[in-house]
């Protein structure tokens, strides 16, 4: 049965990746059409500490391909939750469809939470997997391997916060060839996201499901991410709204200044309006031109062409399902 199981999620890693699998993992016999969005498995043989082999078990790419003849950038999305749940829509699938818009190729990371039985370490190795997958794809998805970002919301801003800084630079000697790849992504996006943990005005329900109730103090002091912070950390964009009571703007002002103790490049905007969640926010004046800032952020880096801004309005592409 076990074998069984390997066979299919093998087979399922290589049906959407084709020339991809050849390049890595040998012929698949596979027709050469290619869907425009499609989900893998991010571990082709069980992720680390997996508890099973049930869809629990099995966190997903969820890879999303705009259309372009040169190499394009690419997102990894991190969608908040809490780590207890993952809020896909508004901070997963709409942010894909606007990603696409603005030409970037985009990777939801389907990440291991408390509700499907995992805490710390298992989103942050899911995260980093995920970077490390899209660096490895890059030639058959059309990406640029030196624009690839990552993005998370609320606790996916904390686990974020995370790769962004303790990332390592992959394994020369590694038989897995994505593990070979540097999980430093090129530049980050933090959108409310949690970053005091253990300190006054964090969230402690991430806490909690990421660490426990009594963790470790010096496992808690690990992922106090403001306080890791160095040179090294890429450049980062970071947005939250004043009226945000579940997950305050203290969060982001205390990681943006460590950015600028550190001399790490990046703007913060804080806007007046807006609660803990707000997407795309773009039914809320002023605040939903977080997202406009942001593609003049990512222009100015040479990430994306600056053209008209674009308002995701579209309805997400259907994903093909996991067998």
């Amino acid at each position: 049965m076990r074998n069984q199981t390997m066979r299919s999620l093998i087979s399922l890693w290589c049906k959407p990746l084709l020339i991809g699998c050849i390049a890595l993992f040998g012929s698949t016999g596979l027709s050469a059409a290619e869907p425009r969005s499609f989900e893998l498995p991010l571990w082709k043989d069980g992720a680390p500490g997996a508890l099973g082999s049930e869809p629990k078990d099995i966190p997903l790419a969820m890879v999303r391909l705009p259309e372009s003849g040169a190499p394009t950038a690419a997102l990894v999305v991190c969608p908040g939750g809490g780590y207890g749940n993952l809020a896909m829509g508004h901070e997963g699938h709409e942010i894909a469809a606007w990603a696409n818009e603005l030409g970037m190729a985009a990777i939801i990371c389907d990440y291991r939470h408390r509700n499907k039985g995992y805490g710390h370490p298992a989103p942050m190795q899911d995260a980093m997997r995920a970077v490390r997958l899209t660096r490895a794809m890059a030639k058959e998805w059309n990406i640029d391997p030196n624009r690839v970002g990552i993005m998370g919301f609320s606790a996916g801003g904390h686990l974020v916060s995370t790769v962004l800084t303790q990332f390592d630079l992959g394994d020369a000697n590694s038989t897995d060839p994505i593990l070979k790849q540097s999980s430093r992504p090129d530049f980050g996006v933090l959108c409310y996201p949690v970053i005091l943990f253990g300190k006054p005005k964090s969230h402690k329900g991430s806490e909690n499901n990421l660490l426990g109730k009594s963790p470790d103090p010096e496992l808690l002091a690990s992922l106090q991410n403001a306080d890791r912070v160095t040179k090294e950390t890429p450049p980062t964009f970071l947005f939250h709204t004043m009226e945000d009571t579940a997950v305050p703007p203290e969060n982001s002002l205390e990681f943006y200044a460590a950015m600028v103790k550190a001399g790490v490049p990046g703007e913060l905007h804080i806007y007046e309006k807006g609660r803990h969640g707000v997407g795309l926010g773009k039914a809320i004046p002023a605040t939903g031109d977080w997202s406009n800032a942001l593609q003049r952020w990512l222009a100015s880096r040479g990430i994306v062409e600056l053209t008209a801004p674009v308002s995701s309005g579209r309805k997400p592409a259907t994903l093909e399902a996991k067998e």
